[in-house]
């Protein structure tokens, strides 16, 4: 039966009733989210009783009454919860405000770990969770499994990263960081990345100090005092305040300077934990923390923004907290209102986008990009925030510059990105005030106010005893350890105690001088006193103090018997000396024999084979001043004279460099090199304690097996004897102890490679380095290194002759030279009279040709005449001739003074007969005034 028209169907009863459920869900749903957006209840975790709460909530409100004025369909609220408690306490406190207060965000923390606690809870519930603290973490929190946590404050990386720029830029090796403890090992993470950030730079931590949480002291400064006792015993003087509340740096401060811990040579660094109060804190407290350098968070203080801020800020402050004396704001009241902008922002972009999920919020929060009062607010991976190093002068601080972030040119006068192109330093331009207002930059250690005695250990098996020596059966210090290194040591030791005292301890150490070495390293020592070879492998690991010896490898071979050698007496001269010295002595034999010919002298007259063979001998004899031939000329005498002299330098050269090596002789085998003992496969000696055998395979690839392992010095003497070793390899200093000990029977090579001396190791950082350091150029200086030296390597005398090379002509260019222009000089002068004399007898005979001319300038030099002979004088003086300048015996008579004067008184007709009649004159007759000697004769 069909229902009436006007009876409603159950069809449309059902679907009805179901059209006015979805209506009326779908407005409660969005009644109920238009309530829920009228209203945002913002979470805040806050220590009200510390300056830093204190400020947090100041700013907090005012940030929100701004925005609520500003808002007329949205308003925050303010929901704070006093934090003070146990650590977990702050996932507790988290809970309660999001079940309980029903809030949407959460704002505030004092550390990084009760952030992370309280993201935990804001993880589940979708709510964000804004971290005022720094965090120590390099990566971003949603990273680590923390999507809803946002990092507001600093990154504590940053400022370790420009921490170590500054130690770095003043070379400090160690340093010492102190920090307060919060309990639950939060400063571990800090104190790992100081230590990694610090060996990049080559330093390290040398102590590090914990403080324990203020909260749990009755008595901080006692406790503190206590601590920094523990500090009396390391050298290091840089101090790091890695973490640390305001009371408790206050009082660490004040306790340091009463110390003296904040003297000369130290150095402080705070990080933005304290430096951060320095706007806030009462000015009464900053003069004990003078001198220090801080890491500050930077911001404008001249915008207008923040100028408006400060003056609400500081009006609200006074208000609320009228026991504090400084109303300054802060960095850590600049977050606190950067948070809220945030959320405010984050919620204005909420509303005008249609979309609405739970993380909404947290997604808008994430993309803020705007410029906050603390510095621009980017939560994308390449944000950072801007620091300033600053110096503590008085009752505030200097801005000195900015860290850019840049290892190599950390620091910048204008601004803090590396990126931007200004100008880069690699120190801090300063002026820095240092603690103690010293002048200089500190050196950052000093030696420990409570002496420790010094471990140093020496090697007790060393093979050149010369060195340093162990004697067992002495009791006495003094007597069980010597040697050149132990007393270097001692004199170092009596200059560095006029300014501290330096107990020690010498300890015995029977391993190689590498495991020695390790041993400074792994601080079972504190120094090495012994003959180390400077090396770079070595220098990463310790720190050297300056070389007192020089080092090197040597080749020690033994002395071949000399062969005899027959042409052994050539060897002072080279080939080349002696022809040119051949060739002036035949020189000047024929200038001498030329000049005394002209001269009528008997002993150069003759036939030619005697006047050859006279002036032969004459010029031979005189090499041994054995000549006796009289000479007439003055001509002569002076080209002797300078002969003579060079002769006299010649021989003495000659007898002195036959000597030298006659006494001292060479090397001469063909394995002088270590290519060459390689080659043939020979057996070398080393010590193998020393680095020299490891060197030997490593660098020069010599095999294992030609390596013989020698422990002392004396056996290299017996091994070179039995013939288990061809050569040694010592270093350079060992080998000058071996070769005066043997030096007749051994000789050593050139240097095969150079090393960085023989040195003192101590641990890295050590300042003992360079004091030590000093003191060995100071007893240098003195000569009392010099002293040590000639007391334990003594010099024989046998030992002591040095090596000549061969006398080449360039030792003597000089001399030869001399002599033979002084020769052709008086040649030349000899020559121009003679020609005088010679144009005097042919003036009337122009007409004669140059051939004849040159042939009676012959016969006229042979003939030893010095006028025509068919001329006659037309008085008894006869004219001045060529001769008369060379000898007082200048007549013509003097031709008749040697035997046989009566075959050359026909020396005319012998003339004559080569000259036709019509050229000569009728010659005069002879006078017995002209002949003396011939009358007497006759």
């Amino acid at each position: 039966m069909p229902f009436p028209l006007n009876t409603p169907s159950p069809c449309f009863f059902y679907f009805s009733l179901t059209s006015i459920l979805l209506i009326a869900s779908h407005l409660g749903y969005i009644t109920g989210t238009a309530a829920d957006h009228t209203s945002t209840i913002i979470g805040a975790i806050i220590d009200a009783n510390s300056r830093k709460g204190k400020e947090e909530i100041t700013a907090m409100k005012i940030a929100v009454d701004k925005f609520n004025n500003n808002s007329k369909n949205h308003k925050l609220s303010l929901v704070f919860r006093n934090f003070t408690g146990e650590l977990y306490r702050a996932a507790l406190t988290a809970e309660e405000l999001i079940k309980e207060n029903k809030v949407q965000v959460i704002v505030g923390m004092d550390t990084w770990q009760q952030a992370a606690l309280a993201a935990e809870i804001g993880n589940q519930a979708q709510v964000p969770v804004l971290s005022l603290a720094a965090s120590a973490s390099v990566r971003p929190s949603r990273q680590l499994g923390r999507p809803t946590l946002i990092q507001m404050g600093s990154n504590v990386s940053e400022q370790i990263r420009g921490i170590s720029a500054i130690v770095h830029s003043y070379h400090w090796r160690r340093v010492i960081a102190i920090y307060e403890d919060d309990a639950y090992g939060g400063n571990a993470e800090m104190l790992t990345l100081l230590s990694e950030a610090l060996h990049r730079v080559g330093s390290e931590i040398e102590y590090h100090l914990s403080l324990p949480p203020i909260s749990s002291l009755s008595d901080p400064r006692g406790a503190v005092h206590q601590e920094l006792l523990k500090l009396l015993s390391t050298q290091s003087r840089v101090f790091i305040v890695l973490q640390s509340s305001l009371p408790m740096a206050t009082h660490l401060f004040q306790e340091a300077r009463r110390m003296d811990f904040m003297g000369k040579d130290s150095a402080w660094i705070i990080t933005d934990s304290i430096s951060s109060f320095l706007d806030s804190m009462d000015t009464s407290v900053i003069p004990y923390m003078e001198g220090a350098l801080g890491i500050k968070s930077y911001y404008s203080k001249s915008n207008r923004p923040f100028l408006e801020f400060s003056t609400q800020f500081q009006k609200n402050f006074k208000s609320e907290n009228p026991e504090e004396d400084n109303a300054q704001p802060g960095i850590h009241a600049l977050r606190a209102y950067d948070s809220i902008a945030v959320i405010t922002r984050a919620l204005e972009r909420l509303a005008s986008d249609d979309t609405n999920t739970p993380n909404m919020l947290l997604k808008n929060i994430l993309l803020s990009d705007f410029s906050g009062l603390s510095r621009t607010i980017n939560f994308s991976n390449s944000n950072s925030s801007p620091f300033i190093i600053i110096n503590i002068v008085g009752k505030g601080y200097t801005e000195l510059d900015f860290w850019t972030q840049d290892l190599d040119n950390p620091f910048s006068r204008e601004g803090g990105d590396k990126n931007s192109g200004r100008n880069t330093t690699r120190i801090l331009e300063g002026p820095v005030i240092w603690p103690g207002y010293l002048k200089r930059v500190p050196k950052g250690s000093e030696m420990p106010t409570v002496a420790k005695r010094l471990k140093i250990g020496i090697p007790a098996n060393a093979a050149f005893k010369n060195y340093v020596k162990v004697d067992e059966a002495q009791i006495e210090p003094e007597k069980k350890y010597t040697g050149f290194c132990i007393d270097i040591f001692r004199e170092v030791v009596k200059i560095l105690e006029q300014n501290y005292s330096l107990p020690y301890k010498f300890y015995p150490f029977f391993g190689t001088y590498d495991e020695l070495v390790d041993c400074v390293y792994n601080k079972t020592y504190d120094a090495v006193v012994g003959d180390v070879t400077i090396l770079a492998t070595r220098s990463k690991k310790v720190e050297f103090t300056v070389p007192y010896a020089e080092s090197g490898l040597v080749i020690i071979q033994a002395r071949p018997k000399e062969p005899h050698k027959a042409w052994m007496f050539l060897k002072p001269f080279t080939m080349e000396m002696w022809v040119v010295t051949g060739a002036l002595l035949i020189y000047t034999m024929f200038i001498v024999w030329v000049l005394e010919y002209q001269s009528n002298n008997p002993a150069f007259r003759g036939p030619w084979k005697s006047q050859l063979g006279t002036a032969l001998w004459f010029t031979f004899s005189s090499l041994f001043f054995a000549h006796r031939e009289a000479i007439r000329s003055n001509i002569t005498r002076v080209v002797i004279v300078v002969w003579l002299f060079v002769v006299f330098v010649l021989t003495a050269s000659y007898t002195a460099s036959l000597s030298s090596m006659l006494t001292v002789q060479r090397l001469d085998s063909n394995a002088t090199n270590i290519e060459g003992l390689k080659a043939t496969r020979s057996v070398v000696g080393c010590d193998g304690a020393s680095f020299v055998r490891e060197y030997l395979e490593n660098v020069f690839n010599f095999e294992g097996a030609h390596i013989n392992n020698i422990s002392n010095q004396n056996q290299y003497h017996g091994e070179f004897q039995s013939g288990n070793i061809s050569a040694a390899v010592l270093g350079l200093s060992h080998a000058k102890i071996f070769t005066s000990q043997f030096c007749k029977n051994y000789t050593a090579g050139q240097p095969l490679n150079r090393f960085g001396g023989l040195g003192f190791a101590f641990q890295k950082g050590s300042p003992l380095a360079t004091d030590v350091s000093e003191a060995i150029l100071t007893i240098s200086e003195k000569r009392i290194l010099k002293e040590l030296e000639d007391k334990w390597f003594p010099r024989s005398a046998e030992c002591s002759a040095t090596e000549n090379d061969k006398l080449s002509l360039g030792n003597f260019w000089a001399l030869y030279l001399l002599c033979g222009a002084t020769s052709t000089l008086c040649f030349l002068l000899f020559f121009l009279r003679l020609l005088i004399d010679f144009k005097r007898h042919q003036a009337s005979r122009s007409d004669e040709s140059i051939w004849m001319k040159t042939v009676q300038l012959v016969h006229f030099f042979r003939n030893g005449q010095t006028e025509i002979p068919n001329e006659r004088l037309s008085n008894l003086s006869p004219h001045p001739t060529g001769d008369d300048w060379i000898s007082p015996r200048w007549s013509t008579a003097s031709r008749f003074d040697t035997p046989g004067g009566s075959r050359r008184r026909s020396s005319y007709r012998d003339y004559d007969s080569r000259v036709s009649p019509s050229d000569v004159l009728e010659p005069p007759e002879t006078s017995p005034l002209l002949y003396p000697n011939t009358l007497d004769r006759n």
